[in-house]
């Protein structure tokens, strides 16, 4: 039985997130979310609140022992950008893209 978590439109780069998901992906649950309690970047306060997330999804579910799960997949898509504009020499105009995320979290039984 799996438990889904899944978070959209958040304001970081899907490259930044992936290189925290990528440590995470295939651990228990406590270790994932140990590993990330302590890591100083912003992807992993985001990506614990998802795991986090998934956890109370899956103690909703009466056939879903919490002690076992790990995280079975969890991959970082892109999403919508913002489109920003900054002054660039001889009057031109440069594209500034502040990229977002869409994160999904599945965790399942060991």
């Amino acid at each position: 039985m799996e438990a889904k978590a899944l978070a959209r439109q958040i304001r970081i780069s899907p490259q930044k997130a992936r290189l925290v998901a990528d440590l995470v992906r295939g651990k228990r649950v406590e270790d994932a979310l140990n590993t990330l309690r302590f890591m100083p970047k912003k992807g992993a306060r985001i990506l614990r609140k998802i795991i986090e997330s998934a956890v109370a999804n899956a103690t909703r579910n009466e056939s879903i022992d919490v002690d076992t799960l790990y995280v079975k997949t969890i991959y970082v898509d892109g999403g919508t950008m913002l489109k920003r504009i900054r002054p660039m020499p001889m009057g031109r105009a440069g594209r500034i893209l502040k990229r977002t995320s869409h994160i999904t979290v599945v965790l399942d039984e060991q």
